[in-house]
């Protein structure tokens, strides 16, 4: 049966809100450290990843089958646009809780986690186990990945230019960065966005308004577009705890970080697996930190940021299982 268009609009309206709230949240996985080094003014910084977060999501859609088809199968369920309808306002919501508490949670995380806990609710045998765990593994292994790459290459660089005046090294590195966070919000666009095109897709096939997970042109204008907007907005509480409060950042520090971070996010999106980019930037930057001076690094805020990480799958599914128990 298909779905009323205009209850079709209320999803599409809720998943273009989280993929904008998803870029202010996540703006500072491309410019914290570009901002924090002084590479970049933070208008400048935000205008070049927006730009580059728009042109990131038009160009990509393999992520965003994965996230429509893996966890389940919208075909099969009786219920699924009230499913995507509860994923959204528990992502949307747990995301703007971190916000405003200044955390860098993973957007990934919590649609991922909203998205299997509404189907386990409503219709527990068509959870896709294979598939959610696969998304997860990806999930927990991406930002493990980053801070290997991260620490490998800060030290390399610390080898390289280890007779080189630190003067010299960052003004070098200074404008390096500017293209280290063109290349971090691009790659960003390419996983990201994706997420919110899945859940629209995957809405229209629930509403059998399409037969398959091809992401429509519109929907990929409509969710870059949204992303690039947020991304405009800002995120300034989470650009200061990723860019000054973890450890003291330094040009080449920088580079290194958004160079690992944007390795790893790019090599997932031709992989077609979601990671979190939160994850990936933050643990680049714990790596690189470590390879400069582990005492440098403020392990106790990482681990706040590690507990964040954690807790967002759990909550965020007992949080639209719980909106599909009450209202669906």
């Amino acid at each position: 049966m298909t779905t009323p268009l205009w209850i079709l609009g209320i999803v599409i309206f809720l998943a273009l809100a989280f993929d904008f709230i998803n870029g202010f949240h996540d703006t500072a996985n491309a410019i914290a450290t570009s901002v924090s080094t002084r590479a970049l003014t933070p208008r400048r910084a935000i205008l070049l990843a927006a730009s580059m977060n728009f042109i990131g999501a038009l160009l990509f859609t393999g992520v965003a089958k994965t996230i429509g088809g893996s966890v389940a199968d919208p075909t099969q369920l009786d219920n699924g646009i009230n499913i995507v309808i509860a994923t959204l306002i528990a992502a949307i919501a747990w995301n703007l809780i971190t916000w405003w508490f200044g955390l860098p949670s993973s957007s990934s995380h919590a649609l991922i986690g909203a998205l299997a806990g509404a189907v386990f609710i409503s219709e527990p045998g068509k959870l896709n186990w294979s598939g959610f765990t696969s998304i997860v593994q990806g999930l927990i292994l991406s930002p493990i990945i980053a801070f290997a790459i991260g620490y490998v290459v800060m030290t390399i660089l610390k080898w390289i230019f280890a007779k080189r005046s630190p003067h010299s090294v960052n003004k070098g590195f200074r404008t390096m960065q500017i293209f280290t966070a063109a290349l971090q919000s691009f790659t960003h666009g390419t996983n990201d966005a994706q997420k919110a095109m899945g859940i629209i897709t995957f809405a229209l096939v629930a509403g059998g308004v399409q037969d398959n997970m091809e992401v429509p042109l519109w929907v990929k204008i409509a969710a870059a577009t949204a992303m690039a907007g947020g991304t405009a907005i800002g995120g300034w509480k989470i650009i200061k705890t990723m860019g000054t409060k973890i450890f003291k950042i330094e040009p080449i520090n920088g580079f290194a970080a958004d160079f690992s971070a944007a390795s790893v996010i790019f090599s997932a999106t031709l992989l077609h697996l979601p990671v979190s980019t939160t994850h990936a930037i933050t643990s680049a930057i714990l790596g690189v930190g470590s390879a400069k001076r582990f005492s440098a690094v403020k392990w106790s805020l990482a681990g706040r940021i590690v507990v964040t990480w954690f807790i967002t799958i759990p909550i965020t599914g007992l949080l639209a299982g719980l909106i599909m128990f009450l209202f669906f």
